[in-house]
């Protein structure tokens, strides 16, 4: 019996970041649930308290995920509210804010937890990098195009690539070594 994994995402794009990640380690599946979305400034909590729905909705082992994005020149905003403020300015009201400041570094943290009948984990991952001047890049989504690691944006990097290096796959890594030494093959069955 393999290990398998299900994530609660309504975003797609992460839900292939993730399937990426695991590659054929886990049998992965996706499950497109809107989540009510706590509002907090710790995206601990509200990865937490978005597990804890989800699980109470589906009854099965998963995963969720919550980022945030902080610009340090802007006191961290737009922090845990990124995908609102994605979805009202986007990444030219990012870069509009963002002129004039000689200051461009930034970081993304994505939280990840797990939640089964044990109760709900929660793993942390943080890249750092810088907000470039003009988007460049057609991979990835979200902030990928502004957001510039070693010299390239995360939308210039493959997905195999970004898998290995980004904020999500330091917190996947964390989460992968638990449950491969916590969780064994038949807790972690979906067909239960």
């Amino acid at each position: 019996m393999s290990r398998s994994l299900t994530m609660v995402t309504s975003n797609a794009h992460k839900a292939q970041e993730v399937a990426a990640f695991f590659g054929q380690s886990i049998k992965f599946h996706h499950i497109a649930l809107d989540i009510p979305e706590l509002r907090s400034d710790d995206i601990e909590e509200i990865a937490r308290e978005k597990a804890r729905y989800a699980y109470n909705h589906l009854h099965r082992p998963l995963i969720v995920d919550d980022t945030s994005f902080s610009i340090d020149a802007l006191n961290g905003f737009p922090g845990p509210y990124a995908a609102y403020v994605l979805k009202t300015i986007g990444n030219k009201g990012i870069l509009k804010i963002m002129e004039g400041f000689p200051d461009r570094k930034a970081h993304f943290t994505t939280a990840i937890a797990f939640a089964d009948d044990k109760g709900i984990f929660v793993f942390s991952g943080m890249i750092e990098g810088n907000v470039i001047t003009e988007p460049r890049g057609r991979e990835g989504f979200g902030y990928d195009p502004v957001f510039e690691v070693r010299g390239k944006t995360l939308a210039e990097i493959p997905l195999e690539e970004k898998s290995a290096i980004s904020h999500r796959a330091r917190a996947l890594m964390t989460f992968r070594d638990w449950f491969m030494k916590n969780r064994n093959d038949s807790e972690t069955d979906t067909n239960r």
